[in-house]
């Protein structure tokens, strides 16, 4: 053959090559993000929910876009916002009990985490579950049977929650439950909570899942102003203790169920970094929250004291006593892309 038929022909079958369905790369398709969870993700469910546990009013949403106070405990976007965006999805998920959003727009991502709630119901007696399944009923009517089975299929799912159902239950003796466990008892009571959350949603189709692993509690500045300013150790060997009982169910659950992408997102030692050395993130205070003497304001309290609310939230790890700014939540945020959530890419 002579050489220039040969070598058009090496061009053709080059081209013909990286053109195949065989070697082209396709990136995952992530329908949506669906959130559940505690205060740490709800984007305004509470807002429609009989609790006094709220954040609708200023300082909140401050720096959110239009400086609304959507009912996010922050000045701003929270972790799973971030997450969204970074999918190629909307910049924020919606809360589903939020009367300004539909299911045209719950269907590219949706938030059912409620603040206040835990994995044991006599934290707070909020179920998301049934919100989602009424959710799924709403998608099949709005997109058809099988669209809605493919978007609930390819969906990121979210979960934070885990710290109230220890700082706002067993600590701090608000339900029976210290007498009915000790704390090694409680925390496998949880896990296994957890393990029927999880098997629930996959039962109802959810198949990518990250669970967001407890971060150092003893350190929220609400803890911290009853030790002068020291964390509370022991609540932190309780958050690494439940850590390490969560991912042992993850994979135990994930090798056990078909189909299953269950994985947990690991922030306790990143962000006990970032509280160790703030200034490395560019933050100035990690013990104190922005608002007011930043160490028990939460909430109404907040709003109260609205007028010493630090000038500028990006210097504090903590927005509240207990919510990490809209920064830190980015940062956290990205970090998580990282390391757990582009897995489901």
């Amino acid at each position: 053959m002579p050489l220039a038929a040969s070598t058009a022909r090496f061009l053709l079958l080059s081209v013909l090559l990286l053109s195949s369905p065989a070697v082209t790369v396709v990136r995952a398709r992530v329908t949506a993000l669906i959130v559940f969870g505690d205060s740490t993700v709800d984007a305004g469910n509470n807002n429609a929910v009989p609790t006094a546990v709220r954040s609708n009013f200023p300082p909140y949403g401050r720096d959110f876009p239009g400086g609304r106070a959507t009912g996010r405990f922050c000045n701003g976007r929270v972790a799973t916002d971030f997450y969204s965006e970074a999918f190629g999805l909307r910049p924020f998920v919606p809360a589903y009990l939020d009367p300004d959003y539909g299911i045209q727009d719950f269907a590219v991502g949706v938030c059912f985490a409620s603040a206040g709630s835990g994995l044991d119901v006599a934290t707070a007696g909020v179920f998301q579950v049934d919100y989602f399944r009424d959710y799924k009923a709403r998608l099949a009517e709005h997109l058809g049977a099988a669209e809605a089975r493919a978007v609930v299929a390819d969906a990121v799912y979210a979960i934070s929650i885990g710290t109230n159902d220890f700082i706002e239950n067993y600590f701090a003796l608000t339900t029976a439950r210290f007498l009915e466990f000790t704390v090694g008892d409680y925390t496998d009571f949880l896990i296994g909570l957890a393990r029927s959350f999880l098997v629930e949603l996959y039962g109802l189709g959810a198949r990518k899942i990250g669970f967001t692993g407890l971060g150092a509690m003893g350190c929220l500045p609400i803890e911290r102003g009853r030790r002068v300013m020291l964390c509370i150790e022991e609540y932190n060997v309780v958050a690494r203790s439940f850590n390490a009982k969560l991912r042992a169910m993850v994979d135990e659950l994930t090798g056990s169920l078909p189909g299953a992408q269950f994985r947990v997102a690991e922030v306790y030692d990143f962000f006990t970094g970032i509280l160790q050395n703030p200034s490395s993130y560019g933050f100035v205070k990690a013990a104190r929250g922005c608002c007011g003497t930043g160490l028990y304001e939460m909430g109404y309290t907040c709003s109260e004291w609205d007028a010493l609310t630090c000038a500028d939230a990006n210097r504090y790890v903590f927005w509240d006593a207990v919510h990490p700014t809209e920064r830190a939540n980015k940062i956290i945020a990205e970090y998580l892309m990282n390391t757990t959530f582009s897995h489901f890419l």
